[in-house]
């Protein structure tokens, strides 16, 4: 804990998933839900905007037990990579979708992930079944107008049925942010395309990141939290893997890692992800760091509580981290509440950065915003009991 009047001073670091939207999204949602959190839990948050230089960010000042804390969190964006991922053309997401689909089912990935958790797996095969059913019902309407045309003008006339076909599939299409059927697939294709690699581009922003991070181990603070979200979660890894490597400076701030709605397996058990692989089995045993990774059952587009080294078979001798806890949904948050939201899939899966109505020990508030390390918050903390540590990845070679 922060002691007398100095408070805790903390430089946060935000990885998204994959996201295309502006991260001004995410000061927005933080500056709603710590409100609620605080009214809930009986301390301080308040928002203050960034007045440094680097990323775009935002800074919070928290008090928590009468300990005052403050906090510089930016996020490290990859958005406009993801915008460039995300094609335009109906065909191209058609064509991603045989190659994603080729690239899981071909490699038998699919069948081992669907060992771990049914839910993700659902979920990465939705936007499949659901183009498709929209292509199979464009079609449908398609060869219905083609042969009601040729019954009342000439049979060979049918063929107009393919002119309805496109029009049907860009009104899907322009409706998908209720949906998200192309979000999704287009999602699932970027790790699918490059066999679990990272591309040229992510590689040359995850390099930038690190040195981002790696600067602010030489500024005064108390703390260096990275937080890496959904498919952030195993960029973090990578990220930090890299900066261990090169050496960090002595005396340095605890560094610590925070793995949220985690869905690493997705790509780890594709026979291209050598690097993240072994980048798993690097950091899962370094003393330079802490790494908790929060899922939760209720979560169905993450690998709630399975141990992301541990499942991909890369676990070695002496295993440390991560420390895998389930925010518990079904316990954190109220029966009204959780009947309000456990249909909302999308919605659920950023739960770990909003406002529980029956908090436990996990608050991402506190976390980011509040006078503890990590380390600390969770030094006594066992690992959840019902935490999946089977191996059942076929691909287990590292780079």
């Amino acid at each position: 804990m922060a002691q007398g009047t100095k408070p805790f001073r903390r430089r946060v670091f935000y990885i998204p998933g994959y996201d295309p939207i502006h991260p001004r999204r995410y000061r927005e949602l933080y500056r709603k839900e710590s409100a609620d959190q605080a009214a809930i839990s009986g301390y301080d948050i308040t928002l203050q905007p960034k007045t440094t230089k680097g990323p775009y960010g935002w800074r919070v000042q928290g008090t928590v037990n009468g300990h005052k804390a403050q906090a510089e969190i930016e996020v490290l964006v990859w958005s406009d990579i993801v915008r460039d991922s995300m094609s335009n053309s109906i065909p191209a997401t058609y064509a991603q979708l045989v190659r994603t689909a080729w690239a899981y089912i071909g490699s038998g990935a699919l069948f081992r992930l669907m060992r771990l958790r049914k839910g993700p797996v659902i979920a990465a095969l939705y936007p499949i079944v659901f183009l498709l059913g929209q292509l199979a019902l464009a079609c449908a309407v398609g060869w219905g107008f083609g042969r009601l045309v040729a019954a009342v003008t000439h049979p060979a006339l049918i063929a107009v049925g393919l002119i309805p076909i496109p029009f049907i599939l860009r009104w899907f299409k322009a409706r998908d942010n209720k949906v998200f059927a192309y979000y999704l697939m287009h999602d699932y294709a970027f790790s699918a395309r490059w066999n679990g690699a990272n591309p040229p581009a992510l590689e040359a922003r995850m390099a930038e990141f690190a040195t981002i991070i790696r600067a602010a181990l030489d500024t005064e603070c108390d703390e260096v939290l990275v937080v890496g979200h959904s498919s952030g979660a195993h960029l973090g890894v990578s990220i930090l893997s890299d900066m261990i490597r090169a050496g960090l400076p002595a005396g340095h701030p605890p560094l610590a890692f925070l793995s949220l709605g985690q869905v690493v397996p997705m790509v780890s058990f594709l026979p291209g992800a050598t690097r993240l692989r072994g980048d798993l089995a690097y950091l899962s045993v370094r003393d330079e760091l802490t790494w908790v990774d929060v899922t939760a059952p209720g979560d169905g587009c993450a690998f709630a509580l399975c141990d992301p080294v541990a499942v991909t078979g890369v676990a070695p001798p002496g295993q440390r981290w991560p420390l895998v806890l389930s925010a518990a949904f079904t316990q954190t948050l109220s029966p009204e509440r959780w009947k309000a939201l456990r249909w909302r899939f999308f919605r659920l899966h950023f739960q770990y950065l909003c406002a529980f109505d029956r908090p436990g020990d996990y608050d991402y508030f506190q976390i980011t915003a509040g006078p503890q390390t990590l380390a600390a918050r969770y030094a006594s903390r066992a690992p959840s009991k019902s935490r999946i540590l089977s191996p059942v990845n076929r691909y287990t070679s590292t780079a």
